[in-house]
């Protein structure tokens, strides 16, 4: 019995003396709290750059779209990738945005379809008809952005992509074509 009173004592005075020593508690603090603080800063700067990108892209399309409202494009999907890839800023790959551009029977039959599959395969068939004056057109534009960290920020993914998508639908200008 005295034996373990000893024992009982010595732990407890190696208890204060280890309570009292304070040395090395910062660097474990920051080993317990620096992946969770990298990984939120990553999350937050991945995200940020995706709706950036996807801010950019939309405006991108929207302005090239102004070409087909006004007449003045050509019926070349190159030259309206390329109108795109203008005012991208070097965020986007040129050749890798899927576009397809088509006259639709009115503003209520704009009805775009999944350019992917459940895989993320394109399933897309690209098309450009920059359609004739007082025309329904439906401009539709695709890219897969590639993600850095494999978290899952509630966008739909396709393993390490994410598809960045921008719509217009207008009536072309009665003096264009």
């Amino acid at each position: 019995m005295a034996r373990i009173a000893k024992l009982g004592n010595l732990l407890r005075r190696r208890a204060r003396r280890f309570k009292s020593d304070d040395d090395g508690v910062t660097i474990i603090e920051f080993a317990l709290l620096a992946f969770p603080f990298f990984a939120l800063m990553g999350a937050i700067l991945e995200t940020g750059l995706y709706l950036f990108a996807s801010q950019v892209f939309d405006s991108a399309v929207d302005d090239a779209s102004r070409t087909i409202l006004v007449g003045t494009a050509t019926n070349s999907q190159s030259d309206f990738r390329n109108k795109i890839c203008e005012t991208t800023f070097g965020l986007i790959e040129c050749d890798r945005i899927k576009i397809r551009i088509r006259p639709i029977a009115s503003f209520s039959a704009a009805n775009p379809t999944p350019p992917v599959d459940a895989d993320g395969n394109w399933v897309l068939t690209e098309q450009m008809n920059a359609g004739s004056p007082r025309q329904v057109m439906l401009v539709e534009a695709y890219y897969k952005w590639s993600t850095f960290l494999s978290f899952d920020y509630g966008f739909q993914k396709y393993g390490n992509t994410v598809l960045l998508s921008s719509a217009r639908v207008f009536m072309n200008e009665p003096g264009a074509g």
